[in-house]
C-alpha cells in the first residue's frame, strides 16, 4: 500500500490509519459504497462479528480502545470470514470526532459504556453535549444512535442530554432487535433491567 494511503489494514480486520488526523476512506477500506453501521466499544467483538454476519449489505466498524479485546474481536471476524467487518484500536470520542467522515454512518450502537458510578467520576463518562454533536456530525440523515444501559441515573443523563441537545428525537425504552451482547445476557440471566433508548437525528431545515 502506497505512502499516502489514509489506512493501512494491520491484520486482516486490524484498521491502523496512517493518518490519524485525517477521515477514513471508506469506500476504499471495504471497496463498495454500502450502509455503515459503528459499534462503540465493541469488546471481544462477539456483537460486531454477529451483526456483520446478518447483514452482509452493510459494512461494520467496531471501535475499542484495549489490544486484547481488539485481537480478540479481529479473531471472530476473520474465523468467520467477514469482509463487511473491521476493527479500529482508538479513543472513541476521538474516533468519531476526527476519523469518521461527516455523513456517512447509518447507525451507531453504543451498547453498556462504562457508567462511571461514583460522583467524583461522573466526568469521565463517554456520553456528554459534545459527544453526541461529533456524534450529529458523522449520521447520515435520519440516522440513529442506539443505547442501552443498566444504570438507571446513566440512562437519564443521556435522555436529558439528547433532548437539550436538538440534535435528536429521543425515543425511550427502545432496547433494539439486534444480536444480545454478552453483557445483555449476563444482565437479563441476574435480573437486572436493561434501560435502552434510540436518539434519531434531526438534520437540519434547508
Amino acid at each position: 500500500m502506497s505512502s499516502d494511503s489514509v489506512q493501512t489494514i494491520a491484520s486482516e480486520a486490524e484498521l491502523v490509519p496512517v493518518n490519524c488526523f485525517a477521515a477514513l476512506d471508506l469506500p476504499k477500506i471495504f471497496g463498495r459504497n454500502a450502509p455503515f453501521e459503528v459499534d462503540l466499544g465493541c469488546g471481544d467483538g462477539s456483537f460486531l462479528a454477529r451483526l456483520a454476519a446478518e447483514n452482509a449489505d452493510t459494512d461494520f466498524l467496531g471501535i475499542e480502545r484495549l489490544l486484547g479485546r481488539v485481537r480478540a474481536a479481529c479473531r471472530k471476524i476473520e474465523r468467520g470470514g467477514l469482509t463487511n467487518a473491521r476493527v479500529l484500536r482508538f479513543e472513541i470520542s476521538y474516533a468519531v470526532e476526527h476519523l469518521l467522515p461527516p455523513g456517512s454512518v447509518t447507525a451507531f450502537h453504543l451498547l453498556f459504556p462504562d457508567p462511571w458510578p461514583k460522583r467524583r467520576h461522573a466526568s469521565r463518562r463517554l456520553v456528554s453535549q459534545k459527544f453526541l454533536a461529533a456524534l450529529h456530525r458523522t449520521l447520515r440523515p435520519r440516522g440513529f444512535v442506539r443505547v442501552a444501559t443498566d444504570d438507571l441515573e446513566y440512562f437519564r443523563q443521556i435522555a436529558g442530554l439528547a433532548a437539550q441537545s436538538h440534535l435528536f428525537t429521543v425515543d425511550l425504552d427502545r432496547v433494539g432487535n439486534g444480536p444480545v451482547t454478552r453483557f445483555e445476557r449476563r444482565f437479563r440471566e441476574r435480573g437486572v433491567a436493561i434501560h435502552g433508548l434510540e436518539l434519531r437525528k434531526i438534520s437540519p431545515v434547508t
